[in-house]
C-alpha cells in the first residue's frame, strides 16, 4: 500500500534525513512530503533540496525560510545558505519560486506554520501558511491569547512544522501533529507516517546551527558590500563582531579596520590631489571631468577635509573619487 511520510523542518540536515527515511522503509512509490524549511541553519542545504527535487514521488511545501529567499530577505542563516550553495544558489532559488503553499490529500492536510478552520486551503493567507512575520502577526491578532490549533474544529488532521514543539512532536486529539522537533538544534527529525499516523524520528548528531553560523562567521564578512557603508556603519559592525571567539575572524577585522583608517587618511592628500588637477584644466574640462563637483570646489578654494568627507561618505566614493583624480586606493581585505 502507497504510504504518505510527512518530514518536519529539515533546515539541511541531510545526514538525519537519510537515517529517518532509513528508518521508515521508504519505497519508491510511497510519498514523500515535507513541511517546508528544507534550508537554513543546517549543513547541507544543497543535498536536502536535490533529494526532494529528484526524487519522484516527491512534494515540499512553501516554508517561512524559502520564501525569504525567494523574496531577498536576507538575514545571516540566508547569506549562509546563499555561500552553501554557491553557483546552484539561483536555479535553486528559482525552484523555490514554484512550491505550493499546502498540500492535501484524502487523509491529511499539510502547511508548513498555520492555517484557519471552516476556510479551503485555497483561500488561506500565504502568509499564515508559511508563517511568515507578517502572518505571525495576523495569527496574534486572530488568536491574541491562544494558538490557533487550538481552534481547528475541522474533521481532517493536519500536519506543519516551523515552531519547535521540544524533542517531542506536538500531537493533539489525534488531528493535530506539530512535527518540528528542532533537528537543526541538535533535537530530533520527525516524520509521520499515513494512512496508520505513525511517528517516526531520529537523534540529530549535533547543535548543527550553533556549528554553522560560527564556521560560517568569516565567509560571510568577507562578502558583504563593505565599500557601500557609511563609515560609522563599518565601524559598528567591527565592533559588534569584534568578540568572535576564531584567530581568522578577528585577523580579517583588524585588517578591515586597517583598510578603512587608511582611505580616511588619504583625505589630504586627495584634497591637494583635487586642488592640482583643477589648476591644471580648463573650465570646460572640469565641467567634463568625473569630479567635477570636488574640483569646482578645489578651483573656488572652497575644498578642505571636512568638505571632502561630507562627500566621500562611503569608502566605495573615496575610492572612486581617487581614481578619477588618478589615484589608487585599495579595495577592502578579502
Amino acid at each position: 500500500m502507497r504510504r504518505t511520510i510527512i518530514i518536519g523542518d529539515i533546515h539541511g540536515c541531510f545526514d538525519e534525513l537519510l537515517e529517518l527515511l532509513e528508518k521508515v522503509d521508504i519505497r519508491p512509490d510511497d510519498l514523500l512530503v515535507s513541511v517546508g524549511d528544507l534550508v537554513d541553519r543546517g549543513p547541507a542545504p544543497g543535498d536536502v533540496v536535490s533529494l526532494f527535487r529528484e526524487r519522484p514521488n516527491s512534494v515540499a511545501v512553501m516554508g517561512n525560510h524559502e520564501r525569504k529567499h525567494v523574496r531577498g530577505i536576507f538575514s545571516y542563516a540566508q547569506e549562509i545558505t546563499r555561500l552553501q550553495l554557491g553557483t546552484h544558489y539561483a536555479e535553486t532559488v528559482d525552484w523555490m519560486r514554484t512550491l505550493p503553499y499546502y498540500f492535501e490529500n484524502e487523509h491529511v492536510r499539510v502547511v508548513h506554520a498555520a492555517m484557519q478552520s471552516g476556510i479551503p486551503l485555497a483561500d488561506q493567507r500565504e502568509e499564515i501558511l508559511c508563517g511568515s512575520t507578517r502572518g505571525e502577526r495576523e495569527l496574534a491578532a486572530l488568536f491574541p491569547d491562544s494558538h490557533w490549533y487550538d481552534h481547528y474544529t475541522d474533521t481532517k488532521p493536519v500536519v506543519f512544522g516551523h515552531h519547535v514543539t521540544g524533542r517531542e512532536p506536538m500531537i493533539l486529539d489525534g488531528r493535530i501533529f506539530g512535527l518540528d522537533t528542532g533537528a537543526c538544534h541538535g533535537w530530533n527529525l520527525t516524520a509521520v507516517c499515513l494512512p496508520e499516523f505513525t511517528v517516526h524520528s531520529v537523534k540529530a548528531h549535533v547543535d548543527h546551527w550553533s556549528i554553522i553560523k560560527r564556521q560560517w562567521q568569516l565567509p560571510v564578512l568577507q562578502t558583504k558590500p563593505w565599500g557601500d557603508s557609511t563609515w560609522l556603519e563599518l565601524t559598528q559592525a567591527i565592533e559588534r563582531f569584534a568578540p568572535a571567539p576564531d584567530t581568522a575572524t578577528q585577523k580579517w577585522l583588524a585588517a578591515l579596520e586597517e583598510w578603512a583608517a587608511d582611505l580616511q587618511s588619504a583625505f589630504p592628500t586627495l584634497v591637494a590631489s583635487a586642488y592640482r588637477v583643477a589648476d591644471e584644466l580648463t573650465v570646460e574640462e572640469l565641467r567634463r571631468h568625473p569630479a567635477a563637483k570636488v574640483l569646482f570646489q578645489a578651483r573656488n578654494g572652497h575644498l578642505d577635509q571636512t568638505s571632502l568627507a561630507r562627500q566621500c561618505a562611503t569608502p566605495r566614493r573615496t575610492i572612486d573619487l581617487a581614481a578619477a583624480l588618478g589615484l589608487v586606493l585599495d579595495e577592502p581585505p578579502n
